[in-house]
């Protein structure tokens, strides 16, 4: 059976190289960091997410360390079996406070506290309004759910609104949104989304994965920029961005919705606990956070002096204010082969293309980071102006 089954496969694999969209995993020999190691030799890192820079730092790898020899290496359990520690406990306990919630819940990944909501929360009674351009943890979490969905076109208020009014007779909505758009660099009006949650009394989520630790003033992600960290009712967000860079993720939430999901969330009930290091890792970097004053800083300046001087040199950049900043290629095959002349000369970014983003928008996404240097981020603007010379 698997011959003809081999043939099927290898011919979408040809479709998918032919057409530019092929997904090559590039290994890197060092540790995350600003700079890091490839098959070529030491390039400078504009494609992680690790935006303060804490994927290596001393203090998060020596809490993981000790981490190691107080907890042990892993859980070999879920959680209401025997896969709780106390590491485990005062991490949610953390995150709740830092977020303005009452309550946290973890997971193994934002996708798996994703697809951990919808389904435990709403039924067929209910209705779910989710922006169009939500990331895809969001788009399949609703789609275990019997839930009516309802999608609303990026950040438009008008069609939420109208979304809103078709709803109105579900038991309940849920008004779905990610904090910061991923592809785009585009931030979510949240003020404005919550004041039409309160008008049809509907509840709010936000996917804040690419937010917190860093977004805000505390760094308290898209709530706390729009001042709206008490009239958000559900936050879904990883540790494996900003917060250290490694794996996990997180629903903080009014306390009845988080002790729904220890009760019924599937992902969590049949998933091993998160590996004590990396709770133990990350409590060490909200330590860090809370002072991190000045690394955010230092992202949003190189922020601001690689979009400025990108706009300066004629390259098309989406608007916006965020450390995600996407240079706008058009053709799939062009971003791809953007993104080896960088790589060839000393600049690790990657190209993203449809399916990813829609079709003929394909582009090189940069992520800032404040382990970069302003020489950094002059030398990777200095690349981009001759490789597309070359190109």
């Amino acid at each position: 059976m698997y011959e003809s089954v081999r043939d099927d496969l290898r011919t979408a694999l040809d479709e998918i190289r032919d057409a530019g969209l092929f997904k090559p995993e590039r290994v890197i020999s060092t540790p995350q960091s600003a700079s890091v190691g490839v098959a070529t030799g030491e390039v400078l890192n504009f494609c992680a997410n690790n935006y303060l820079g804490l994927a290596d730092h001393p203090d998060v790898v020596a809490a993981a360390k000790d981490a190691l020899d107080r907890w042990g290496y892993g859980m070999a359990s879920v959680r209401f079996i025997c896969g709780t520690q106390d590491v485990h406990k005062e991490l949610e306990q953390r995150l709740a406070v830092f977020l303005g919630q009452e309550d946290t819940i973890l997971y193994s990944s934002c996708f798996d506290a994703n697809g951990g909501v919808f389904e435990t929360l709403l039924d067929a009674e209910d209705a779910v309004i989710s922006d169009a351009l939500n990331h895809a943890s969001i788009i399949d979490g609703i789609r275990l759910s019997k839930a009516r969905r309802h999608r609303y076109a990026n950040r438009d208020l008008a069609d939420l609104e109208q979304q809103l009014k078709d709803t109105q007779d579900a038991r309940r909505r849920l008004i779905v949104t990610d904090g910061v758009f991923s592809m785009d660099g585009y931030v979510a009006p949240l003020a404005e989304i919550c004041d039409l949650a309160d008008r049809y009394d509907a509840m709010v989520m936000v996917d804040d994965s690419h937010a917190v630790g860093f977004v805000g003033s505390g760094g308290r992600g898209t709530p706390e920029l729009h001042g709206v960290m008490d009239r958000v009712d559900i936050i879904t967000g990883t540790l494996g961005k900003a917060l250290g860079g490694a794996s996990g993720g997180y629903v903080a939430a009014r306390s009845e919705i988080v002790a729904l999901l220890r009760q019924r969330s599937r992902p969590y009930l049949f998933s091993n606990s998160l590996a004590p290091v990396i709770a133990a890792a990350s409590l060490k970097v909200l330590d860090l956070i809370e002072s991190a004053g000045e690394l955010r800083e230092r992202l949003d300046a190189n922020t601001r002096l690689f979009r400025t001087r990108m706009t300066e040199a004629g390259f098309e950049i989406l608007p916006g204010e965020h450390a995600i900043a996407p240079v706008m290629i058009g053709d799939a095959a062009e971003a791809a082969r953007m993104a080896e002349l960088l790589l060839e000369r000393g600049v690790y970014v990657i190209g993203f293309s449809y399916p990813v983003v829609p079709m003929g928008r394909a582009r090189i996404r940069v992520q800032l980071s404040a382990a970069h240097s302003t020489a950094d981020v002059e030398r990777a603007v200095a690349a981009f102006i001759d490789a597309r010379a070359c190109a």
